[in-house]
């Protein structure tokens, strides 16, 4: 409902095998997101097999607190490029884990989440 709200076209993906939950247009920009919620401080992950570090492809992530409305996150992948305390990229060479991009939300890590606040992104995606 954010992306309509910031008058994007949403479209669903009708098979989710590639990890795409929806894809968004704007004009003639076509962006694919992939969804996690999350509650509270913890960490969440997407493999690298399905979440190919890419201009147009962003995570949306939803955090719930109780008792407050969800607070929405837009992480562009390429930030993933240079990880830091919250982004994290794990190899797990020799292990039976896959590879993943990481977000490891924290006490210590939420200023830097709130670089990612969803209308903060959403106005640099559009040009405002």
């Amino acid at each position: 409902m954010e992306f309509t709200l910031h008058g994007f076209d949403v479209f669903t993906a009708e098979v989710d095998d590639k990890g795409i939950d929806f894809v968004i247009r704007l004009d003639n920009q076509y962006f694919d997101i992939q969804v996690k919620s999350v509650r509270g401080n913890n960490y969440i992950f997407f493999t690298k097999e399905k979440f190919v570090l890419r201009k147009n492809l962003l995570a949306t992530i939803l955090l719930f607190e109780d008792s407050k409305e969800p607070l929405i996150y837009l992480i562009p992948s390429l930030e993933w490029q240079n990880p830091n305390g919250l982004l994290v990229n794990r190899d797990y060479l020799n292990k039976k884990s896959k590879p993943e991009w990481g977000i490891s939300i924290t006490q210590k890590n939420r200023n830097l989440l709130e670089l990612y606040q969803f209308d903060k992104v959403i106005d640099k995606i559009i040009g405002k």
